[in-house]
C-alpha cells in the first residue's frame, strides 16, 4: 500500500507492551530526531495494541497461558498492509517471539534486545554485564545469548535482586504505581558490587523510570528503550541529535 505524502521509510511501531512503554519510546523518537520542524520528524504508524497477551506469562507457562505470537503476527501484517517500511518492538520479552514475526511479513525489524546488547558489550569493555528484565526474558534467555554472541560476558542477576525488578516492573510501574527508586537502587548497587561493569535496563518498563529519573548521566547503566530509538533513527536514515 503507497502512503501518498508521507516520508518513507515509514516506521511501524507494535505498542502497547507495555503502553507507557510505547508512549516514552515516540517521546524520545521526537527528541532524539535531528529536525528542525514537524516535517522533519519521522512518519510513523503506530498500533497501541495494550490488550495482547503477557509475554512472561507465556514464555513461563507455556502450555496455559494465551500465546501473543499470534497477535505479534496479525499486528505486523497490520503495519505492512497500513504501508509501514520496517517495524519496531518496543518490548524486551517480546522478542522471545519475533521470530513468528520475521517469517510472516516481508517488511524488515529493528531488534531491541541486538542494538541494546552492542551497546552493552561496547560500554562494558571485556567487564560482565547484568542485565535486569522480567523473569520471561530471563528465562528465555534472549540477552545472554545476543550478548555472548557479541563477545560480552553476563553476569546472573541472584533471585533476591531479580524479585525486587520484578517488583518494579509488575507491581509498580505496569500497575501506574510509584516506583520504589530506593529499591532500584539498592538492585543497581548490588549488582555494581557483585563485579559488574555495566548493567542493562533490559525490560522498557524499567525504560520508563530511567526516563523519569534521568538516569542518562550514569554511564555504567545501558538502556533498551534508548537504544531502540536511536537504532530505528539511524534505520530510517536520520541523524541522532546530539
Amino acid at each position: 500500500m503507497s502512503l501518498d505524502g508521507w516520508r518513507s521509510p515509514v516506521v511501524g511501531v507494535l505498542g502497547g507492551l507495555g503502553p507507557a512503554a510505547t508512549v516514552t519510546f515516540l517521546e524520545q523518537l521526537v527528541r532524539f530526531t535531528d529536525a528542525a520542524c514537524d516535517q522533519e520528524h519521522l512518519d510513523a504508524i503506530v498500533l497501541q495494541h495494550s490488550s495482547t497477551p503477557d509475554r512472561t506469562d507465556a514464555i513461563l507457562h507455556p502450555n496455559t497461558a494465551d500465546d501473543p505470537a499470534p497477535v505479534l503476527v496479525a499486528d505486523a501484517t497490520r503495519l505492512e498492509a497500513a504501508g509501514a517500511d520496517f517495524w519496531v518492538l518496543p518490548c524486551n520479552t517480546a522478542h522471545h517471539f519475533v521470530q513468528a514475526v520475521t517469517h510472516a511479513v516481508d517488511i524488515p525489524g529493528v531488534s531491541i534486545v541486538q542494538a541494546t546488547a552492542q551497546a552493552a558489550v561496547e560500554h562494558a569493555e571485556g567487564g560482565p554485564i547484568a542485565v535486569f528484565a522480567t523473569a520471561g526474558t530471563v528465562e528465555a534467555g534472549v540477552y545472554a545469548d545476543e550478548i555472548a554472541r557479541q563477545g560480552g560476558v553476563c553476569l546472573p542477576v541472584p533471585p533476591a535482586i531479580q524479585d525486587g525488578i520484578t517488583r518494579i516492573i509488575y507491581e509498580q510501574v505496569k500497575a501506574n504505581q510509584p516506583v520504589d527508586v530506593a529499591l532500584l537502587n539498592r538492585c543497581v548497587a548490588r549488582m555494581l558490587s557483585a563485579g559488574a561493569s555495566v548493567i542493562v535496563f533490559g525490560c522498557t518498563e524499567l525504560s520508563v523510570v530511567y526516563e523519569q529519573l534521568g538516569l542518562d548521566n550514569r554511564p555504567e547503566l545501558v538502556d533498551s528503550l534508548r537504544c531502540l530509538t536511536y537504532a530505528t533513527i539511524v534505520r530510517a536514515g536520520r541523524k541522532v541529535r546530539a
